[in-house]
């Protein structure tokens, strides 16, 4: 029997990747691990323990609250006549952009960020000390799964950049603002080049004529990539057409027993599936029959998701869909409702962000995941486009685990639960 990749809390490493966020090229540096094409043996691919502090740890916490906060926002039930759409979105990279922009902001618009990202009282230092320790850290945390984290500033010449901000941008986030003449007719096409540059070409388009707007004073660009092999792979041999609820057609539907992490509740069945040396893992919380989605998400929380995190090995015999899902999602309105309307409006206060009093006129994430087989391949972009203002152990057990219906998936770091996409499918 195959070793068993466990998910237990580490309390002394908490918030251990709540970085793949942010490293540039060219105009920014680039963090990555890439993947051997040789095998790996355990001996050669040892998880790595990462120390934070007791308020990291604290963190990490309320910033999954946030990551389920965001997805019930989006995940809302269809209405008549709409049919509904599996979801990916990486909660981490909105953090990660909104921590950049916050050493911009100040009084009632910077509190209003730092709640709503679950940061409170920590302050725009204590998030910057900590994405630059974990943006340094996270790409080495397993050699089998590559990790690209990337971050910059287009610039409107129109317009110039703060020193204080643009030392911080630097310092601790590697970005490197580029100023170009936002009318010049290639800036469009500059940025969305730089978002596939850093997602391995799987988002190729962040921003379309509609989204761009030559009379922007700015806009900061987050990606992420994710590339990880499963520690126990599926065989091609194995997947079969098969129906799924809901969906009204068949689907690929990938098959294989082996002892993995799992755990149950009254509303859903848990299983932990890792990558590479168990430093991520993808957790599928699949709805008990009778239940939904939505009836998971209402009760999901930061102690909630803590408790699933506690599993226990099984023999589980594991059905689950072979697919691929996109978002593009506006943002706008979605973080108005989380609580920071403020940075959206006229009275917004960013003062230390450049050299006119701006706002943000949009904000949105493009997301992509691919599912396989062999493992998962996933990536996000959020922008931000500033504006002028105008004023315990158990003895393994056969568990049968087959996701035919709808359910949540999280893509999150083994030692400190730390979610860096979450998703739904739903068949389409």
């Amino acid at each position: 029997m195959k070793k068993y990749f466990s998910m237990k809390i580490n309390k002394r490493t908490a918030w251990a990747t709540l970085a793949l966020m942010m490293a540039t090229a060219g105009m920014c540096s680039c963090s990555s691990n890439d993947t051997e094409d040789k095998p790996l043996s355990n001996e050669d691919n040892k998880p790595i323990e990462l120390t934070l502090t007791r308020a990291e740890q604290d963190l990490v916490n309320e910033s999954n609250d946030f990551a389920f906060n965001l997805m019930r926002q989006v995940s809302t039930p269809p209405t008549d006549g709409q049919k509904e759409k599996s979801i990916i979105l990486s909660p981490i990279s909105i953090t990660y952009a909104l921590g950049m922009l916050n050493n911009g902001a100040a009084g009632e618009t910077q509190q209003q960020i730092n709640q709503v990202l679950g940061f409170g009282e920590t302050g725009a230092d204590g998030i910057n000390d900590f994405c630059r320790k974990m943006l340094t850290a996270a790409p080495s945390l397993d050699k089998l799964t590559k990790v690209m984290i990337a971050n910059t500033i287009f610039m409107n010449k129109n317009y110039n950049i703060l020193p204080d901000f643009l030392q911080k941008a630097k310092r601790y986030y590697d970005a490197e603002p580029e100023t170009r003449d936002f009318h010049d007719g290639k800036t469009l096409d500059v940025i969305n080049q730089w978002a596939s540059d850093h997602t391995e070409e799987m988002i190729t388009k962040v921003l379309d004529p509609n989204s761009f707007s030559p009379n922007a004073v700015s806009y900061l660009l987050n990606a992420i990539y994710f590339k990880g092999a499963w520690a126990q792979k599926f065989s091609k041999d194995d997947t079969r057409d098969e129906a799924f609820e809901g969906a009204g057609k068949k689907v690929p539907m990938m098959h294989q027993e082996h002892e993995f992490g799992y755990t149950e509740d009254e509303l859903c069945q848990v299983l932990n599936l890792p990558y590479g040396n168990g430093s991520y893992t993808m957790t599928i919380l699949l709805p008990r029959e009778g239940k939904t989605t939505d009836d998971v998400l209402q009760k999901l929380d930061k102690e909630n998701w803590k408790r699933y995190l506690l599993t226990y090995p099984a023999i589980v015999d594991v059905k689950l869909p072979r697919f691929e899902s996109n978002t593009d999602q506006n943002l706008n309105e979605i973080m108005t409702k989380l609580g920071m309307p403020l940075a959206f409006t006229d009275f917004a206060e960013f003062p230390f962000f450049c050299d006119q009093p701006t706002k943000i006129g949009m904000m949105k994430q493009v997301a992509r995941i691919k599912l396989n087989e062999e493992g998962t391949e996933a990536a996000a972009v959020t922008v931000i486009g500033m504006i002028e203002t105008t004023s315990t152990n158990h003895e393994p057990r056969r568990i049968e685990f087959h996701a035919t219906r709808p359910f949540l998936y999280i893509i999150s770091e083994q030692q400190s639960g730390a979610i860096f996409f979450i998703g739904k499918y739903v068949g389409d």
